[in-house]
């Protein structure tokens, strides 16, 4: 993996450019089936460039735009887009959707895997019959896919959360981490590192507790009310977690905690826009989820047509994105997390 980059807030004219380009995705309580198609593949080739997008589950804001951002690539290089997804965010609730994609002979999966291991028999099942296999967000073992795109690097991730919170209270106090699932690849490598940094780095911040919300609204909401009952003297939750972070500033809002205990983490503008702008939370992060799926469909689309197989040192071609490189073991990093505050907040729109 590419190693940590220098933090910082970035170019507002840039990224509100490149977030200005996200479309909203539709968003499902079911499993559930979308597709479009854009003509044949570019150029005349005979490359199967139906791609479907395998989110952790479907009815989740946060894949809503990064699928969407899958179909906007697909529709620029002419392909077929679909997207399926289980309701729920359960380790091996994807095998069943790899095995019928496979089945149907799709070109390419872009998958966020919700365990490292359950869904890699079937994804090198569908390997074997020719599918290309993109992972995004969150990965699988290393001979599971094709290609990993990887928001940015664990250490960026880790590290921005880490400065958030130790500003928010002062570099002191107590704080817990309210986490997705407990299997999440992406979030256990977050939470790994960030334990060693507040270790390392700070050493009057303590970190009581690590809860599992498992990507769920209620769920989410009903762990930060017990955090707080439990630990009366907590000073700041960091979420890694789109769902987490807006359900815990949720509770927050409307509770006497309001103000008194930081809420920080990785969440969307969209999502997050009350809770800035009434003081709720002072400071979030992440990444355009929108860039993440136009990347993956273009990576995607690279490995169908041949043009990369996924060895380091690859490059391709990301439409408005530009030039990418394959780094180490199949990575392709997307870029730097970017901080959202009441300063910027208004001027994005995902």
């Amino acid at each position: 993996m590419t190693s940590s980059r220098t933090l910082r807030k970035g170019s507002l004219a840039a990224l509100a450019l490149s977030a200005a380009l996200v479309v909203t995705g539709c968003s499902s309580d079911s499993d559930t089936e979308s597709s479009s198609t854009a003509g044949g593949s570019e150029g005349g080739s005979d490359a199967n460039l139906a791609i479907t997008f395998l989110p952790k589950n479907l009815g989740n804001a946060y894949f809503d735009t990064s699928d969407a951002g899958g179909e906007e690539a697909i529709e620029e290089f002419g392909g077929t887009y679909a997207e399926v997804g289980p309701a729920e965010a359960a380790p091996d609730a994807q095998v069943s959707y790899i095995n019928t994609l496979t089945q149907q002979g799709v070109g390419g999966i872009a998958v966020s895997a919700n365990d490292p291991e359950a869904i890699c028999d079937a994804l090198n099942e569908a390997r074997d019959n020719g599918v290309k296999v993109v992972t995004f967000d969150s990965d699988t073992n290393t001979d599971c896919r094709d290609i990993f795109i990887n928001q940015a690097t664990s250490e960026g991730i880790a590290q921005v959360q880490v400065d958030m919170i130790a500003e928010q209270i002062g570099d002191e106090g107590q704080i817990a981490i309210l986490s997705a699932t407990a299997n999440a690849t992406n979030q256990n490598a977050w939470i790994e590192l960030m334990e060693g940094m507040l270790a390392e780095d700070h050493p009057n911040i303590e970190l009581v507790d690590v809860v599992y919300g498992d990507d769920d609204d209620q769920t989410s909401f009903d762990k930060t009310a017990a955090l707080l009952q439990t630990y009366p003297d907590l000073k700041g939750i960091v979420s890694p977690t789109t769902v987490g972070i807006a359900a815990a500033a949720r509770y927050l809002s409307t509770s006497e905690y309001k103000g008194e205990v930081a809420i920080t983490g990785l969440g969307t503008p969209n999502q997050m826009r009350s809770y800035i702008e009434d003081g709720t939370s002072e400071a979030f992060a992440l990444w355009n989820p929108g860039d993440l799926g136009y990347l993956a469909a273009y990576a995607n689309k690279a490995l169908i047509e041949g043009t990369i197989t996924g060895a380091e040192g690859d490059t391709f071609d990301a439409g408005k994105l530009g030039e990418y490189t394959v780094d180490a073991d199949g990575v392709v990093l997307l870029g730097d997390p970017y901080v959202f505050d009441a300063d910027n907040i208004g001027d994005f729109d995902f």
